[in-house]
């Protein structure tokens, strides 16, 4: 049974040392950053994150892989945000653990002055982002710990407003957190106050888990994490678009994000259970 992996079952500590908890951090409640750190290879992770990362594994053995190819997505679509897009400045909501090279870092090294605004909500996220997200000395990156729950503490935060420029174009980025959001919750209307609050010339990029590729894989993953006490949703296709609303999707469309404009073009595309896609408000 994927959900009776326990937290002492994973508790591989001469792999994992023992990591002290900032204030605020529960280390028997697993956190969807923490749980991404350790597909990555990290080691900001709890036991209760790598038992709920291993039982998912053991739904999709290929969650690693998925990880990864989500991280790559991000580096493309920062480098074509700035060169295509001439976007100079990032606000990237769910952040998660730094893991290099950062969004801020792949802007940068095309366009010193962008500037980046980090946003999650895990005290751990916070410890790290101030450590590792140094800005080129022409732009800045900043972190503010918020919860995407909430958008409008996002938009009017201190942090936010001194940092960047509402009235020029935002590269806005949700890499994999909008699954982390009930439909009750409403997550559209969500997504729709931070694209309202964005300037023309804006773009959003996201990238979601689907079922559509394998159902059987992805309903015991979310299996393994709702057992957990997570929120864990994965969407179709049409589902995702909506997130877009009526801004106009960029080539090559909502696609399965290791078809998302890559480098070197994936053997099986559905092989990273995600949909990703791009798309710039007028």
């Amino acid at each position: 049974m994927l959900n009776s992996v326990s937290p002492d079952s994973a508790d591989d500590s001469s792999v994992h040392p023992a990591l002290p908890a900032p204030a605020g951090v529960n280390v028997n409640v697993p956190h969807s950053a923490r749980i991404y750190d350790y597909w990555l290879g990290g080691k900001d992770n709890f036991a209760v994150d790598r038992a709920v990362g291993e039982a998912m594994i053991q739904a999709i053995p290929g969650m690693r892989y998925m990880a990864g190819e989500n991280r790559k997505f991000v580096h493309r679509a920062a480098r074509d945000l700035v060169e295509k897009e001439g976007i100079r400045q990032f606000l990237d909501v769910g952040t998660g653990i730094p893991t290099r090279p950062n969004l801020h870092e792949v802007a940068q090294r095309i366009a010193p002055e962008t500037r980046v605004v980090y946003v999650d909500n895990d005290p751990i996220v916070l410890v790290h982002a101030r450590a590792l997200m140094l800005s080129s000395p022409e732009g800045r990156s900043e972190y503010i710990s918020a919860d995407i729950r909430d958008p409008r503490s996002i938009l009017t935060d201190k942090v936010l407003r001194e940092t960047l420029d509402l009235t020029r174009p935002v590269g806005l980025t949700l890499i994999a957190i909008l699954m982390l959001l009930a439909d009750e919750d409403d997550p559209w209307a969500t997504v729709a106050e931070l694209r309202d609050a964005m300037p023309s010339g804006s773009c959003l990029a996201i990238t979601h888990p689907t079922a559509d590729f394998n159902p059987d894989e992805v309903n015991q993953a979310v299996a393994a994490a709702t057992g957990a006490g997570m929120t864990l949703v994965a969407r179709t296709q049409e589902a995702v678009a909506r997130f877009f609303g009526d801004w106009e999707l960029l080539e090559p469309g909502l696609v399965p994000v290791s078809a998302w404009r890559p480098d070197t073009p994936a053997t099986d595309p559905k092989a990273a259970y995600y949909w990703a896609g791009m798309a710039r408000k007028s």
